[in-house]
């Protein structure tokens, strides 16, 4: 069953859907979506983002760099270019993330997340989704003259507080046993600007957990931000984004201004 975390009555409270917008807490309250402050439906422990792990994306945002667009391309082909993203980046369903006053052009990444449930080292490709714990929507956003070159993403773009949008439901893994067969959309301001497939993925998700695997003890917690596909629109105070995933649910966010002194 799709399980979220929500504050209300200055508590933290398990929910689940309930159908048409509304929410239904562990002690059986049914509540409106939108009366209660939602987090990431999971505590993230490490955060590995991928840097363009969809072909069409990477030639996208390529052609604009200063970089080689085929020897880049070559590159992500042997192994994944993975970051880490800090938690402070992390909110819920429904938040609001700040577009800084410098940005000359700031996107969203709609991306299936993969959220791992067992420890393991030197996992098999073979025996990687067993390791998982289930998978949520998430929303990368990115700054693309913050952004240069492109596939090596820094500090003030990837950990920026509320950058990283999780939510609004975490999905068991057994109640998506196939994540390479599912549809990614974007919607901003209710138009179609970005689509794609999970199944066009350069690594796809057993190989990444093998790979990150190979690295570092993976542990409950951990979440694998897997690309987003391409179709990249710049995105100003008041734009609401809804990002989908089949199957995972739909994740919305409003982008507001830069704080002022």
């Amino acid at each position: 069953m799709k399980t979220g975390r929500v504050v209300h009555g200055g508590a933290i409270h398990r929910c689940t859907p309930a159908g048409a917008d509304r929410i239904r807490l562990a002690d059986g309250r049914l509540l409106a979506e939108a009366e209660v402050q939602w987090l990431a439906p999971f505590e993230p422990r490490t955060i590995f983002a991928l840097a363009l792990n969809y072909a069409q994306h990477a030639s996208e945002l390529a052609a604009k760099s200063s970089s080689d667009q085929a020897g880049f391309l070559q590159a992500q082909m042997h192994q994944p270019i993975v970051f880490l993203k800090g938690a402070n980046s992390v909110v819920g369903h429904r938040s609001f993330t700040r577009r800084p006053a410098e940005a000359e052009f700031m996107h969203y990444e709609c991306e299936l997340a993969v959220v791992i449930g067992h420890e393991g080292r030197r996992i098999r490709r073979a025996n990687a989704l067993a390791h998982v714990a289930g998978y949520t929507v998430a929303n990368d956003y990115a700054i693309r003259n913050f952004l240069e070159p492109y596939f090596r993403p820094n500090l003030r773009v990837k950990s920026r507080d509320g950058g990283t949008v999780l939510g609004p439901w975490l999905v068991p893994a057994a109640e998506l046993p196939d994540p390479m067969a599912l549809q990614l959309t974007t919607h901003l301001d209710g138009a179609l600007v970005q689509q794609g497939c999970s199944a066009d993925m350069i690594h796809d998700v057993p190989s990444l957990i093998e790979y990150l695997s190979g690295l570092m003890t993976l542990s409950p917690g951990d979440v694998i931000l897997t690309g987003t596909p391409a179709g990249s629109v710049d995105v100003t105070a008041g734009s609401e984004v809804v990002c989908t995933v089949q199957g995972v649910g739909s994740l919305l966010n409003t982008l507001v201004s830069d704080w002022r002194a």
